[in-house]
C-alpha cells in the first residue's frame, strides 16, 4: 500500500511540471525551421518524458498530437502518433502499441518526410523487438540506419545501431551485437549524444559477459551506473546495479550479486519505479535460498510483496489510461456532434435557399405576362421542390425523431412516411392550382395575341 501511495505521489508531482513542459516543448516544435530541428525537439521530447511514468508522456504525447492536427501539420501528426505508439509499449500494450506506430508509419509514408520515416521506422521496430520477432525487427531498424545515412544524421543511426546490438545479443548473435553497439558508442562519444548512452552501456556489458571477458564486462556495467549517476536517473541505476547483480550471479560470485541486488532495491526506493525491485528482490531470493534461510525468507517476503506491487501499481495504471481513453472518446464524440450540428446547419440553410429560388422561378414562370410556358416546366419544379422539402424537414426534424424513437429504424422510416404522406397531397393541390393558374395565363396571352393580330390586319 505504501508503494502505491509513493506510484500516486509521484505521478501528481509530474504532473504538476506537465504543463509547463509541454508549453516549452510545442513552442520550441513551432520554431523549428527545418527537419533537423524537428528531431531535436522530438528527441528532448523522449528525454523529458520517457525516462517517468508512460501515462504522462501519453498525455503530452496526445497535446502534441492535437496541436498538429489543429495546425494541419502532417509531419508533426506522424511524430506524435509515434510518440503515443511508444508511450503504449511503456504501458505494455504491445497491440495498441504497433497499431498506433503503423498508423504512424503510414502517415510518414503519406508526407514522405525522412525524419518522420525515421521515427515511425523506430517505433515499429520496437514492437517487433518486444515481441520477439527479431527479422521483422532488424527490418525496420536497418530502415532507420538507411535514412540516418542517407540525412547524415549521426544520432538517428546511434539509435539503430544501439538498438541492433540489443536485439543480436538477444539473438545470442555476438559479433554482430559487438558490432553495431561499438559504433553506437563511438558516435555517442563522439558527438555527445547521452540520451540513451547507459542502455549502450549496459547491453555492451551483456555482449562482453556473454563473451567471458569478465573486466570488460564489469567496466562496461559500472560505466552504465556512473552514468545513471550523472544523469539522476533511478530507473537506469537500478537496471545498470541489475545488469551487474546478474552477471555476478551468472559467474557464481553470490557475495557480489548479493551488494549490486541490494543497490539496485535502494536506487529505486520511495521513488515511482519502486516495481523495478521484483528483478533484484528474486536474485537476492535466489541467492539466499541455499545460504542464508533468515535472508532467504526476508528476500522471499520482499519478492512476494513487490510482485503484489507491481499488479497494483499495473492495475491503478492501468485504470488511469482507461479513464483517459474514456474522456478522450467522450471529447471526440462531443466535437463529432458539434461538427454534424453544424453541417446539418449548412444543411438547412442551403434548403431553404433551394427551395427560395424555385418559388421564385415558379412565380416568375406563372406571373410572367410576356410569353407562353409549358405547363410540363411546371411539374418538373414542383416535383425538384418537392424532394427539396421533404429533404429540409427531414434534416429539420431528424434529431426530434432520433429522440422519440431512440434511433430505432422502423419507428423513424414510419415517421419520414408520415411526414411524406402529408407531403404529397399538398404537393399535388399546390402543382394542380400552379397548372390552373399557368393554363388561365397562357389563354390570356393567346388571346391578347390574336386580339393584337386582328387589330393590326383590320388596320391594313
Amino acid at each position: 500500500m505504501k508503494k502505491i501511495i509513493i506510484l500516486f505521489c509521484f505521478v501528481v508531482s509530474m504532473q504538476t511540471t506537465f504543463a509547463q513542459d509541454i508549453d516549452s516543448l510545442l513552442s520550441k516544435y513551432s520554431a523549428a525551421k527545418n527537419d533537423s530541428l524537428r528531431l531535436e525537439t522530438i528527441l528532448e521530447f523522449y528525454k523529458t518524458y520517457s525516462e517517468g511514468d508512460p501515462l504522462i508522456f501519453l498525455k503530452a504525447s496526445e497535446n502534441f498530437l492535437a496541436y498538429c492536427q489543429n495546425n494541419k501539420d502532417k509531419i508533426g501528426e506522424s511524430l506524435a502518433t509515434s510518440m503515443i505508439g511508444y508511450c503504449y509499449r511503456g504501458l505494455g500494450n504491445t497491440t495498441r502499441s504497433l497499431e498506433y506506430s503503423i498508423k504512424a508509419f503510414e502517415i510518414g509514408i503519406e508526407t514522405d518526410n525522412e525524419i518522420a520515416l525515421a521515427v515511425a521506422n523506430s517505433q515499429l521496430a520496437h514492437c517487433y523487438k518486444d515481441t520477439k520477432e527479431y527479422q521483422q525487427s532488424i527490418k525496420y531498424y536497418l530502415a532507420l540506419l538507411e535514412i540516418g545515412e542517407s540525412v547524415k544524421n549521426e544520432k538517428i543511426k546511434s539509435i539503430a545501431f544501439q538498438n541492433l546490438g540489443e536485439v543480436y545479443l538477444a539473438m545470442n548473435k555476438l559479433d554482430s551485437a559487438l558490432l553495431y553497439e561499438q559504433k553506437d558508442f563511438e558516435i555517442c562519444k563522439r558527438i555527445g549524444f547521452y540520451n540513451f548512452f547507459g542502455y549502450t552501456l549496459l547491453t555492451l556489458g551483456g555482449i562482453h559477459g556473454k563473451m567471458g571477458n569478465t573486466a570488460l564486462a564489469v567496466s562496461y556495467f559500472d560505466m552504465a551506473i556512473q552514468e545513471g549517476l550523472t544523469r539522476k536517473s533511478a530507473k537506469q541505476l537500478n537496471w545498470a546495479y541489475t545488469a551487474k547483480a546478474q552477471f555476478f550471479a551468472s559467474i557464481n560470485q553470490s557475495d557480489s550479486s548479493i551488494v549490486y541486488a541490494k543497490k539496485a532495491l535502494s536506487a529505486v526506493a520511495n521513488t515511482g519505479f519502486a516495481n523495478y525491485n521484483l528483478s533484484a528482490a528474486k536474485l537476492l531470493l535466489d541467492n539466499y535460498r541455499t545460504s542464508n534461510v533468515d535472508s532467504a525468507f526476508k528476500y522471499s517476503e520482499i519478492y512476494r510483496i513487490e510482485n503484489d506491487n507491481v499488479f497494483s501499481a499495473k492495475a491503478i495504471q492501468q485504470t488511469q489510461l482507461m479513464t483517459f481513453e474514456n474522456e478522450k472518446k467522450q471529447q471526440e464524440l462531443a466535437t463529432q456532434k458539434l461538427i454534424a450540428a453544424e453541417e446539418r446547419k449548412q444543411n438547412i440553410q442551403f434548403a431553404l435557399i433551394a427551395i427560395g429560388i424555385l418559388i421564385l422561378l415558379t412565380l416568375y414562370l406563372l406571373l410572367s405576362r410576356s410569353f407562353i410556358t409549358n405547363t410540363k416546366l411546371i411539374e418538373f419544379f414542383g416535383v425538384i421542390a418537392l424532394l427539396i422539402v421533404f429533404e429540409f424537414l427531414n434534416l429539420l426534424l431528424h434529431p426530434f425523431l432520433e429522440r422519440v424513437t431512440h434511433h430505432n429504424p422502423v419507428l423513424m422510416l414510419l415517421g419520414l412516411v408520415c411526414i411524406a404522406a402529408l407531403l404529397v397531397p399538398l404537393h399535388h393541390k399546390v402543382e394542380k392550382w400552379a397548372t390552373a393558374k399557368l393554363v388561365e395565363k397562357n389563354k390570356q396571352i393567346r388571346l391578347k395575341a390574336a386580339k393584337k393580330t386582328i387589330e393590326e390586319l383590320e388596320k391594313n
